[in-house]
Parts: C-alpha cells; structure tokens; sequence
C-alpha cells in the first residue's frame, strides 16, 4: 500500500502536518519568547517614565576627592576611609561617581575604579569585612549614576580600597577619584560630614580635597518625574534688614539635620544666575521649644564660601529636641548691585531621616509675598521639577534608572533577533509547503498519468479480446453462411432468405466489432462525428424515414473526443430503443453544438411511453442514463404534442476536466 497512490498522498500529508506542527511549535516558541520580551520592554519602559533621571548640575562648586598623585599605570593600590564616629546598622552604601562632561558620549564618570572592594569595620585596628567586590568583568563602566551596594552589616567605618584605577579624561593618567559617598542606616545618611581618611599625599586647597567626599553636594539636579513643580520662594530686600522664617513643626521632634533647597537655576543655556542665587552668605539655625524662641539654641550655622554652595546644603548636628524651628539670616547675599535677596525652593528639617517640616506653614519677616512666589513653597516638598524625593530613594532611582537604560538596548536587539528569526521560520514555512505542495500535485499528476496508462492497456487488451473471439466466431458464422447458402438451391425460398438475413446480420456484427474495437484503441470514434452519426442511422433505421440536422458545427473541436465516443454511442443506443420498441415509421435527430454547451434531441412517431402525461418528463432507459452519466450530461424523455418520444441531452462542453481524472 505504501506505493500506491493513498499511500504516497497519505505519507506526503503526514510530512505537511509533521513539518506544519514543528514549525507552529517553534513559532509559538518565538511568539512566546517576543512576546516575554515586549513585555519586558513595555516594564522598562513604563518604569522609566516614572523614576527620577540623572540631571546633570553645573557651576562652581565641590566636586569631590582626587587620589594624589595620579599615576602611569592602572594597577595601584588607593583607598579612602569614613569614620562614623559610634558603630552603626548599615544597610546602604552609595558610591556617586565624578561626572567628566564628554563631547562624544555626554555625561560619564571619571577616574571611577574598575577593580575595588568595600570593607566595613567595628573597630579601629581591624582589617573589615568585606561587603561588595567589583572587577572590570561587572561592566560598571561606562556610567553617570550612583552605584548602590546592598549590605546588612554593622560598622564604624566604612572603606573604599580600588586595586586597578581607571584614567582620567582630561590627561589619561590614573587616580581613584569619587564625587560623595553615603552611607546609609534606615534613610539617614550617617556619613555627612564625618572624618575622612585617605592613602597618599593630600592635595592642596580647591575643588577636590578628602572631606568634600562627604559634604552632600552631588552632581546632580533632583528632577523626580512625579508631580508638578512649584517655584521658589525668593524676595529682595534691603541689606540691614532683619530676616527671618520661622517653621511651627507642630510636635516635638528630634532634629539632627537640615538640608536647604537653593532657588533653581533655570535650564536656560547660559544660565541667567548664578548657583547659590538668594543664598544667605551666613545664615543661622536655631531651635526651641517656645514660639518666642526665648530658650533657643542653635542648631547650626552655614557660612558660604566657594564650595559649599550647590542645589542642595546638607548640614547635620546633635540631636535636638524642638518644636519650633528659626532661620536667622545674618549677611543675606547679593542679587543685583547693593540689592539683597533671600529665598528657597525648600526646607527639610530631618528627624531620622524623616522631613518633618512638609506641609507646615512658614512664617517670614523682612520678606515681600509677591506673585507666584508664595512663602508655602518652601514647605511644600517640591521644586521647579517636582516633587522632593528622600535622598535615599533618590539615589536608589538613579542607579535603577541606569541600570534599566544599560539593559534595555539588549532587551531590544534581543526582540529584534526574535523578529528576524521568525521572518525567517516563515519564508522557510512558505518555501516548504510550496515545496511539498507541488510534490503531492507532482505525485496526483503521475498517478493520473499512469491510471490513463493502466486504462489504455485495458482497452488494448479489451479491445484485442473480442476481436480476437467474439470477432473470430463471427467471422466462422459469416463461413457456415457461405456453406449453407451454396446448398440453399434445394432448400424452400423462405429459409434461403433467412440464411441472408443471418450472413448480413453477422457480417454487419462483425464490422460493429471491429468498429468499437478500433474505438477502444483509438481513443476517438473518426475525424467527423456529425457524419459518423448519419452513417450508423443509415444502418440502423434502414425502413425509416429519417431526417438529421447539425447546427454550430464549427464548435466541434471543443467536444472532448471521449465524450464524442460516449455521444456517438448514446445516439445508437437511441436508434436501436426506437427501431425495436417504439413501432416508428419517422424518426428526426438534431444536434445543436453551442460554444459551451450541446443539445442532441432524438424524436419518432411511435406508440412513445402510454400514460397520458403529454409533454412531461417520463422515465428515460437505463441504458441511456448510464452513458449520460459518462458524459455528465442531463437526460430527458418528454412527448410531443403529436405523440411518440422526445429524447434530449444536454451537456456542458468547457468542464470536461472537472469530470476527469
């Protein structure tokens, strides 16, 4: 069965479905797999639009600690050390990178060590534990944000030991350079303005000494994404006059740290003020538990020099327990000419790292209420950009920021691999099924092929068969006639007459023998079946008349010359079921060839079917039902008005194929 023609179709459809089944599989795979990585995409995405990002700051300011001297090879030892002061849970460490603005690749950071390791220790003399270790194999290079290091240790220093430094840009030389360094317990930064201990030389007074390393002032600008942003309370004044904002915290709570929002400097390129604008050049902060401040103490006191002035000043001092807190400006700053101004965009007062102030109402003496410029907003946990975040969450959204922005390129060429991979499953999906598809057509065309091959030696065999017996015992029939019509002298005239009729009946049975044998092997009964037709009549109604019409014969040629045989054979048979049963005396044939269809009508003058229907269909013989069904062609046997026997085919010419195999 296997090499028959269903075993052949049904191995090759196996193949399709086997190949359309792995091929759907590894297409879902891919869909499953892109869409995994859409989604992904879309989590990066939409996280992105929602965390704070790197807002590079600018002006004059600290900028951090520089390893001196710089060196002509990466691999040497530099280290930095922050005393605490008391042992502390630590559960942050924040390492901010100097940033190098780089004309090509825009903001990085610069003299950020490839190989170093961060230890933690209790006590003065011992070596630490380390917490975090980082080789050039991590990749934290390149990077703006703040490298944040997970931890859960107790320590009373915290240091930072680099064994393989990176260059820097301005002269390609190597040293260990950091912009600030934070070291959280809960959300407060413990290591604002602790001590600092470094290898090496210190270098001299400027922009890049060791206690700058823990000062507060960070590259950036606080740009949150979140909420809308509200402009800074600022007013001008004159220089002798007394000013003052005071804060009702509505609570006792224990401060120990203040950080100031500076007024914001505006996006503009150039700016149109300078950092610190409105900044008091000495300010004083005091703290009570009475609203006259008549057992006020101080809690800090700011002096700006060319340094410590940024976006935001962080000041930390001893717990204080206060309920009422007072700015005091002592020297306000300079804006325009012998003008003066004081303003904020914000007031943190922290307690454990918690802004205590947000939403209470400041009030302020010496200063106008002008505009926009509402003393609420000093209070009101937002700057030009939006809302204040907590430094620690601030600094965890910059790292997460960079870290999703590193990511995200992979993700996308990953996705796109995914795309090309499945462009290509499915130019190779379409190029095998039309590749099998044309081989079971391939397969059905030679089946067929050899199906017609297998008819034709039928009929040759067939065909061969009966002229070779029934043709030779006709043949012997048509002899013993001879014989017995040489001996007919003595015989009466009646029976010579039918020995005759016999020697005429076998001799025109022979020829009737061999015509359907040289049909069978010829595939076509002649060159002209409308003559063909009129011949067999002749033969056939020999005592009839007889009246034959052919219209559209020019259409001929489009009558397949299988159906032509069929067509022919079903006209004897119509002749013969008139001549034997109908008791005719006239018998018309008409054949109508159109270009698409044909019509042949057979009609006599006998008795026709007895039933009194005239005019309606009657039952047509089997025999011309079954070479109609050959044909694919519709019969019907109908009387006409005068009486007798209407036979009609009719068949379409253009479909021939459809019937075929």
């Amino acid at each position: 069965m296997f090499f028959t023609f269903p075993g052949r179709l049904a191995l090759m459809t196996c193949l399709i479905a086997l190949l359309t089944a792995n091929l759907q599989a590894e297409e879902e795979r891919g869909q499953h797999s892109a869409a995994g990585l859409e989604e992904k995409l879309a989590s990066i995405d939409r996280e992105l639009g929602q965390l704070a990002r790197p807002n590079m700051r600018s002006g004059a300011g600290s900028i951090g600690y520089r390893s001196f001297p710089a060196h002509g090879e990466p691999d040497h030892e530099e280290w930095f050390q922050v005393e605490l002061g008391q042992v502390r849970t630590v559960d942050r460490v924040v390492l901010v990178p100097t940033i190098w603005r780089d004309s090509k690749h825009g903001p990085v950071a610069d003299g950020f060590p490839l190989e170093f390791r961060v230890l933690a220790g209790t006590g003065e003399d011992s070596e630490g534990e380390v917490i975090a270790s980082f080789t050039k194999d991590d990749q934290l290079l390149p990077r703006s944000a703040p490298l944040v290091i997970p931890c859960q240790v107790e320590a009373r220093w915290i240091r930072v030991e680099a064994t393989r430094l990176s260059a820097r840009h301005f002269d390609g030389r190597y040293n260990l350079e950091l912009a600030e360094l934070m070291v959280f317990e809960g959300d407060e930064n413990v290591a604002l303005h602790c001590p600092v201990r470094v290898s090496g030389k210190i270098p001299g007074p400027g922009a890049r000494e060791p206690q700058y390393l823990v000062d507060g002032f960070m590259p950036y600008n606080m740009e949150s994404q979140s909420g809308n942003g509200t402009a800074a309370y600022f007013s001008k004044h004159e220089p002798d006059e007394e000013v003052q904002i005071t804060l009702d915290l509505e609570g006792i709570h224990e401060l120990n740290q203040i950080n100031l929002h500076a007024v914001d400097i505006h996006d503009t390129i150039p700016h149109d003020q300078q950092a610190g604008f409105g900044f008091p050049d000495e300010l004083v902060v005091e703290g009570g538990m009475k609203a006259d401040f008549s057992d006020a103490q101080t809690l800090c006191r700011y002096v700006k020099d060319s340094y410590n002035v940024g976006p935001i000043v962080m000041q930390r001092f001893p717990k204080k327990s206060c309920r009422y807190v007072r700015l005091r400006v002592v020297r306000p700053a300079r804006v325009e000419g012998e003008k003066t101004g004081t303003g904020f965009a914000e007031i943190e007062l922290l307690a454990g790292g918690k802004n205590v102030a947000r939403g209470r109402l400041p009030r302020v003496m010496g200063l106008k209420v002008t505009g926009i410029r509402q003393p609420s907003s000093i209070t009101d946990g937002r700057n030009i950009r939006g809302v204040i975040l907590p430094l620690r969450q601030w600094m965890e959204q910059l790292a997460l920021h960079h870290d999703l922005e590193r990511s995200r390129p992979a993700l996308a060429a990953e996705l796109q691999g995914l795309y090309e991979a499945q462009r290509e499953r499915l130019r190779y999906f379409g190029w095998v099924i039309a590749i099998l598809v044309a081989a079971v057509v391939f397969i059905i065309l030679i089946d067929l092929l050899l199906r017609q091959r297998q008819a034709a030696r039928l009929k040759e065999r067939f065909a061969a068969d009966l002229h070779d017996e029934l043709g030779a015992n006709l043949h012997t029939i048509v002899l013993l006639g001879d014989v017995a019509a040489k001996k007919s002298n003595a015989l009466p005239e009646e029976i010579t007459g039918l020995i005759e009729r016999m020697q005429a009946t076998a001799k025109r049975s022979a020829f009737a023998v061999e015509h359907v044998t040289d049909l069978q092997v010829a595939g076509r009964i002649c060159k002209n079946l409308p003559v063909d037709m009129r011949r067999a009549a002749e033969r056939i109604v020999v005592e009839l008349k007889h009246d034959f019409s052919v219209e559209g014969e020019e259409h001929l040629a489009k009558v397949h010359p299988r159906d032509q045989v069929n067509l022919f054979l079903f006209y004897k048979e119509c002749l013969i079921n008139s001549c034997r049963h109908s008791g005719a005396t006239e018998l018309s044939t008409r054949l109508v060839i159109r270009a698409r269809s044909l019509e042949l009508s057979v009609t006599d003058n006998g008795s026709g079917p007895d039933d009194g229907a005239g005019g309606r269909d009657q039952e047509v013989p089997l025999s011309l039902t079954r070479r109609a069904k050959f044909l694919g062609a519709r019969v019907t046997r109908t009387r006409p008005p005068g009486g007798g026997s209407c036979i009609t085919l009719n068949m379409r010419t253009w479909n021939h194929w459809l019937r075929r195999r």
